[in-house]
């Protein structure tokens, strides 16, 4: 009977410690958070002031974004006649659209006019402005035409700045300011409707493979 419990106690210690990994390896328990100056990484400041607010594009966005998320935007694809989300709803890109146009960016106008000017650089039958800028591929293709292409390593950390744009194969995000232990910067975005933060220690889980493009404007 002894030998039974004890079995029974190790079994229910070997399941807790994989419940514990798990929550923790998909983030519902929250990382630790770093700065840059845990690494000695100074902070990039942008030359430019788009809307003319007195804070640099790079900080604007960060800024915007996190203004974003702090309405807790329910996960759900819709279609808009107003282009921008006008309800509790929204997607990946409109993490990025909502963080641009904080800092005086209107994606939406710079998407459209670019597919007008490049149409072969774009998979778009027909265009609509309302939703063309709300979709992964094209933004990928719109910040490859007018944005700085950076470095798609996790490993060269001071590379990666908040404010950024990472875009992954079905999926895109704003580089956070804060880090992990390692000093890999974590990510905000909106994946799911389960996601249980958006500001997330996520790019170590996702192979090179899976993110293909990194971005800063210009």
């Amino acid at each position: 009977m002894k030998k039974q419990v004890v079995l029974l106690l190790i079994i229910m210690f070997v399941l807790l410690i994989f419940v514990i990994y798990f929550l923790y390896r998909f983030n519902v328990i929250p990382h630790r958070k770093y700065s840059n100056e845990d690494f000695g990484i100074e902070k990039y400041i942008s030359q430019i002031d788009k809307d003319n607010d007195g804070i640099d594009d790079q900080t604007d966005i960060l800024n915007s974004v996190r203004e974003y998320i702090n309405t807790k935007p329910k996960y759900k694809s819709k279609y808009y006649e107003t282009g921008y989300t006008n309800d509790e709803y929204g997607v990946c890109t409109d993490i990025v659209a909502f963080g641009l146009k904080g800092a005086g960016y209107s994606l939406m106008d710079l998407v459209n006019e670019d597919i007008k000017n490049n149409r072969e650089d774009y998979n778009v039958d027909q265009i609509d402005k309302n939703i063309d800028f709300r979709r992964v591929r094209n933004l990928n293709v719109y910040f490859r035409n007018n944005s700085i292409s950076l470095t798609t390593d996790i490993s060269k950390i001071e590379e990666w700045q908040g404010g950024d744009i990472v875009v992954f194969k079905n999926h895109i995000g704003i580089i956070s300011d804060k880090r992990n232990s390692k000093g890999i910067p974590f990510v905000i975005h909106h994946a799911n409707p389960v996601q249980p933060h958006y500001e997330e220690d996520i790019l170590e889980t996702y192979s090179s493979e899976n993110i293909i493009a990194h971005y800063r404007i210009s």
